[in-house]
């Protein structure tokens, strides 16, 4: 077997192995929120965003939309199940206004996903119209989810410290964007390398963020409380939460403030 195919898909499993670890990250969030019986006020916007992303990302690795991108389907298809049972679970707990909300947005997230996958089958019949039709929309949502955390990379850098920044998750961020990214490169497909590329230098900014401010993981809470900042003030508990995902357009990440 060539070295370049060998690389490729080993790349591919460590990037769906790494994606895997983001999936699941959200799974302490629920098991609270299960607890409490209660949402509290935690935001639903990440996990329905996330979905829409894993949908778009599954179905541009299909194999009539994009050929050969198995560990793309399968890793972002297995992120699917997993954000429905997230938002299922949200909307079981939330109170009745955030509840209603929540079931908009995810009206919209399944519009989307339905028009992108309608539009690619009833309009567009070529394999590359198909694959770059889809291979944007992927991309953008995908970048859309990477870019999410600089909120609170910004907080980490206004407070010098890194106590809402999980050191983690900002690792399995990074490793999922290489990983990906490095895939796209072997696999020649831009809508792999591109959002991913964005996604390992996003990951790559907040671990420098974490070897600058290490030590300091007690001091924001001072900031917050003396409301040096609009932010910090909005801010007395802040988790970092990634639905990860890969290839085309997967790897997703989404900030998550409890008030």
């Amino acid at each position: 077997m060539d070295n370049v195919v060998v690389a490729h898909l080993v790349f591919g499993i460590f990037g769906n192995v790494s994606a895997l670890f983001l999936f699941l990250s959200p799974v302490f969030t629920f098991r609270r929120i299960v607890k409490k019986r209660s949402t509290e006020e935690f935001s639903g916007v990440p996990y329905n965003m996330t979905l829409l992303n894993c949908l778009l990302s599954a179905w541009y690795g299909l194999p009539f939309v994009s050929p050969n991108n198995t560990l793309v389907w399968t890793i972002n298809g297995t992120g699917t199940v997993l954000e429905v049972v997230y938002v299922t679970m949200f909307l079981v707990f939330a109170r009745k206004d955030t509840r209603a909300k929540m079931a908009g947005l995810l009206a919209l997230v399944c519009s989307v996903f339905a028009a992108v996958a309608l539009v690619s089958l009833l309009v567009l019949h070529g394999e590359n119209g198909r694959k770059v039709f889809c291979g944007t929309a992927a991309s953008v949502f995908s970048i859309c989810m990477y870019a999410s955390p600089l909120a609170v990379m910004r907080l980490v850098i206004e407070t010098k410290s890194v106590e809402f920044m999980p050191f983690p998750l900002s690792l399995f961020s990074f490793l999922c964007g290489t990983s990906w990214f490095i895939y796209g490169i072997l696999g020649r497909d831009v809508f792999i390398m591109v959002p991913n590329g964005c996604g390992s230098a996003l990951g790559a900014a907040q671990l420098i963020l974490y070897a600058m401010y290490r030590k300091n993981k007690g001091p924001g809470k001072t900031a917050v409380a003396s409301g040096d900042t609009a932010e910090a003030g909005d801010a007395k508990q802040v988790e970092i939460e990634m639905g990860g995902g890969g290839g085309g357009g997967g790897g997703a990440k989404a900030a998550q403030n409890k008030v």
